[in-house]
């Protein structure tokens, strides 16, 4: 299945995108991975050339992958949108196990870890940040984003 990519906006001029050797090192380096299972492709190109990008992808077909490939490959940090808590836990601490940085921001975190993963996004210290919808939702969290 082709995933459908929706471009929503002009990408901008001043972000140097990776070429793709690059892109192949930090695929096998990092993830230890020798290619990119089919439409993903596609995916992190439009992610990497600074456009809004919607994947529709099946289960099993590396959709994580087409945000974390770019995100670190890219300044910045992404927003992971899921109301799936298991599977920000789960994508947090492999991603904390390869290095980057990720926080996350959901009804199972305590008052003093809210407090430290506000704290981490604030400074710009997480690659990738997890969050429900209905934190999303809430137009305080939008703002202090």
């Amino acid at each position: 299945m082709t995933p459908e990519i929706h471009d929503t906006n002009s990408p901008p001029t001043d972000i140097k995108k990776p070429d793709q050797n690059e892109l192949e090192e930090s695929l096998h380096e990092i993830f230890g991975l020798a290619h990119l299972h089919p439409g993903q492709r596609e995916v992190i190109e439009s992610v990497l050339n600074g456009r809004d990008t919607l994947a529709v992808m099946p289960t099993g077909s590396g959709k994580s992958l087409c945000y974390q490939l770019p995100t670190l490959n890219l300044p910045g940090t992404a927003i992971v949108v899921s109301p799936l808590i298991s599977l920000m836990k789960d994508q947090a601490e492999k991603l904390e196990e390869i290095g980057a940085d990720a926080a996350q921001v959901n009804s199972t975190l305590n008052a003093e870890q809210e407090l430290e993963a506000l704290e981490n996004i604030h400074s710009a210290n997480s690659d990738v940040v997890f969050v429900t919808p209905e934190r999303m939702s809430d137009p305080d969290f939008i703002i202090d984003l």
